[in-house]
């Protein structure tokens, strides 16, 4: 839906170091997290506030950027060419910033205040401005690498409480027994898989057994980025493969799908510099007629909420990674409760993205505080 205003002004920004322990570590093929730890934006422009988290990580055992790279490019590079400067349209932010190579989940931060910012200075809450409807969303849960009966019990409890897709973290050791038993525990539920890029076409053998446990996809197999090799792999698979981290820009997307890399596409709107690409890689994946979905990357209610926003678009056909917050914190740094419903995650009401920073707590949550203004 296209909104206009007068130009927007940005005043002013705090930027914030946050740490959130997490309610049980989390284990993947490339790791284990015990605490979230991301930067914090506020843009400030008229009275108004908007907010966003970077989703990177400390270290680059996901993609390439890190927390403290990310952290001093913010600071020294891309706030100070934002503020002070008036834009009216967040595409025009997003072109002020895409000059500057790579460095996508830093931009989004910036890119992603700003939306924010913009439709509360609109009145309108973040999925009208993006184009989406919808009052919920279909969620789905993501269960990290643990021993094989105690995945069966939180598998069990998960959909009895109407989650709508079940993702098992997997790596290999950890893979087809898992399956073997998921499956027939569970022969009906929607299953899928995320590897983390820990295999390899070596593994193809191994990879083609899994077409035998009705899987709704493989998430990210191979390499994070190697389109080519998912493409030869899915041309080996019956099960559709769904690319996260290779699907980085709109070019990334493009070459998977005519390339048939994927048959499904995880769209990470911090992952893909923005929203002013993730809504190109939307469209486009829908003209392909490829279903995309949500994921997650333990975000904050700040995070979380932005990404219910982005889920109400109408090619989100599959559920996404935006379950309960409680899953992840025992207290959030938002005063509102983003918590699902029968599988169902309400949307935030209200402008912007619809929640708001519970200010005493992310006192005691905030490692480092800066502001900076024109």
């Amino acid at each position: 839906m296209t909104q206009t205003r007068s130009p927007l002004r940005i005043e002013a920004a705090d930027l914030r170091l946050v740490r959130l322990p997490l309610v049980t570590p989390f284990t993947i093929a490339t790791g284990t997290m015990t605490e979230k730890i991301f930067p914090l934006l506020t843009l400030k422009a008229d009275g108004i506030e908007g907010y966003a988290e970077g989703v990177m990580d400390p270290l680059p055992d996901y993609l390439d950027e890190t927390v403290s790279g990310a952290m001093e490019l913010l600071r020294s590079l891309l706030l100070p060419q934002v503020i002070g400067q008036s834009f009216a349209h967040p595409q025009e932010l997003a072109r002020k910033l895409a000059p500057w190579r790579a460095n996508h989940m830093a931009k989004a931060t910036v890119e992603m205040a700003f939306w924010d910012l913009w439709a509360k200075s609109l009145n309108l809450p973040l999925q009208t401005v993006l184009g989406g409807s919808g009052d919920a969303v279909d969620v789905g849960v993501s269960l990290g690498i643990g021993p094989i009966a105690t995945t069966l019990e939180r598998i069990a409890s998960h959909l009895d409480q109407g989650y709508q897709r079940i993702k098992l973290k997997v790596k290999p050791g950890h893979d087809l027994a898992l399956l073997r038993a998921a499956r027939a525990e569970f022969p009906e539920a929607h299953l899928t898989v995320d590897a983390n890029t820990c295999y390899s076409l070596a593994d193809t053998a191994l990879l083609q057994q899994m077409d035998a446990f009705n899987l709704d996809y493989i998430e990210q197999p191979l390499a994070w980025d190697d389109i080519h090799d998912h493409a030869t792999l899915q041309s080996r698979l019956r099960t559709p493969i769904c690319l996260d981290e290779c699907i980085r820009t709109v070019d990334h997307a493009r070459k998977a799908l005519q390339s048939d890399a994927a048959r499904v596409i995880n769209i990470k709107v911090g992952r893909s510099g923005g929203y002013t690409n993730a809504l190109r890689i939307h469209d486009l994946c829908e003209s392909f007629s490829v279903p995309v979905w949500c994921g997650g990357m333990l975000e904050s209610g700040i995070g979380r909420a932005h990404n219910i926003h982005l889920s109400t678009l109408p090619n989100f056909t599959k559920p996404g990674d935006v379950s309960s917050a409680s899953r992840y914190f025992t207290r959030d740094i938002i005063a509102e409760k983003l918590e699902t419903s029968g599988g169902r995650m309400p949307v935030p009401q209200g402008a912007g993205i619809g929640v708001t920073l519970d200010l005493d707590y992310l006192a005691t949550a905030t490692l480092s505080q800066e502001s900076l203004h024109a």
